[in-house]
């Protein structure tokens, strides 16, 4: 499918999101309920990653706001998104807490921590993994998604993808790029088609409000959710 289709296809995938959140929402259901009613049966599974929690807070907001935490937010969030289209999930973690499994020291467990996350992932079977971070910066005039992927060929252009309309529905000024996550423990180590996305940068008082807030996190869900499932769907890694 050519480049045109793919991007023709994203908003369709998008629109379908937002209907099917707000037919729940009035109807007063759970994602979860509505998609026991309509079971789909397919190959991947989305390995949500929130990342950083319990004994490492990540970043610091402009406002005081752990990164963690407002990682972990939005992967809930992201859970809900998935699990409505017919995806099954996996959550590295789904309460403020690390994952790691030894050390007795604070970097002895960071290390564990990120090591059980590899692990989950590669030993997910047709996983797709989706790190939700946040970014930083002294300067905080700089504002804007960024997302990076791993050595996987698949994640390249998932990357693109997500990169893409990231910037096309949610920050039309943007003009990042995806970039290759060198230097990312993560993304250098799993197997599996992989992006981390840093979905703002949190010292930057326009994002970091936009990330805080319901509404924009919704959003952000809807957008990460839809062109991760048209890219598995159309260009990915296998037809669902």
């Amino acid at each position: 499918m050519n480049r045109h289709n793919w991007v023709s296809f994203v908003p369709f995938y998008l629109l379908v999101v937002i209907v099917f959140l707000g037919i729940a929402h009035i109807g007063n259901m759970t994602v979860t309920t509505v998609n026991q009613q309509r079971p789909v049966q397919r190959q991947q599974r989305i390995v949500i990653d929130a990342g950083h929690g319990g004994i490492d807070g990540g970043a610091t907001s402009c406002t005081g706001v752990l990164e963690s935490h407002i990682n972990l937010e939005i992967a809930l969030r992201l859970e809900q998104v998935f699990h409505l289209m017919g995806y099954e999930t996996v959550m590295i973690r789904s309460v403020d807490e690390s994952v790691y499994t030894e050390g007795n020291t604070i970097a002895s467990q960071k290390v564990s921590d990120l090591k059980e996350r590899v692990r989950i992932c590669n030993e997910t079977k047709g996983a797709i993994l989706v790190s939700i971070h946040q970014n930083t910066f002294p300067d905080r005039q700089y504002r804007g998604a960024q997302v990076f992927y791993g050595k996987n060929p698949d994640s390249k252009q998932l990357a693109q993808n997500v990169q893409e309309q990231m910037i096309v529905q949610l920050n039309t000024s943007g003009s990042r790029k995806a970039k290759q996550g060198s230097g990312i423990y993560l993304l250098e180590h799993i197997t599996c088609p992989g992006i981390l996305i840093e979905c703002g940068f949190i010292t930057n008082p326009v994002d970091e409000k936009l990330l805080r807030d319901d509404a924009y996190q919704k959003k952000l869900c809807a957008v990460i959710a839809a062109t991760v499932s048209s890219y598995i769907g159309l260009d990915g890694t296998g037809s669902t």
